[in-house]
């Protein structure tokens, strides 16, 4: 019998012994801490009530997008994208952002198209027809800045005439 066994400063032995009887033949059956004390789990940092409430605030997301126009959640993703853009693009200058950002956005994405889906198999149109739609409307999209940005710009707007006014 094949016996392998590890011992430590702090005393602690660790045991790797094959299993007699196996119908297969393996040699390795495990791990045998003969002093458990020493190998300990951390406790995870996510409980059941974080998760129930982040299931919560989904859930109110889901119903403020059913409550939404087609039209509405398009305009929406479009948005959105652009503003996903803008961060893709502070990224790579190094500016300073959230990445949790870049997996919010997406997800509000994911969901909203999900609910337009839906929408559309309701309607009873097929998913050829769907593919066919999102082409012509992805075809359609204008391109304009995302709302952060022209955020942006109002404050910037505003910084200079505040400086001009100090000017004059």
């Amino acid at each position: 019998m094949l016996s392998f066994s590890i011992t430590s400063p702090s005393s602690s032995t660790i045991s790797f012994l094959p299993k007699p009887s196996l119908p297969f033949k393996s040699s390795f059956n495990g791990i045998q801490l003969r002093n458990p004390a020493t190998c300990s789990i951390p406790p995870t940092k996510r409980t059941a009530s974080v998760s129930v409430v982040m299931m919560a605030k989904r859930e109110e997301e889901l119903k403020e997008i059913r409550k939404m126009t087609t039209e509405q959640i398009n305009e929406e993703v479009v948005d959105l994208k652009g503003e996903l853009l803008m961060l893709r693009l502070q990224k790579s200058v190094r500016n300073e952002f959230k990445s949790s950002d870049f997996r919010r956005m997406r997800k509000r994405i994911a969901r909203m198209l999900t609910v337009k889906r839906e929408r559309e198999i309701e309607e009873g149109i097929n998913k050829r027809l769907s593919r066919k739609l999102d082409k012509k409307w992805k075809k359609s999209i204008v391109v304009r800045p995302p709302p952060s940005l022209k955020k942006l710009r109002e404050e910037e707007a505003a910084a200079e005439a505040a400086e001009a006014e100090k000017a004059a």
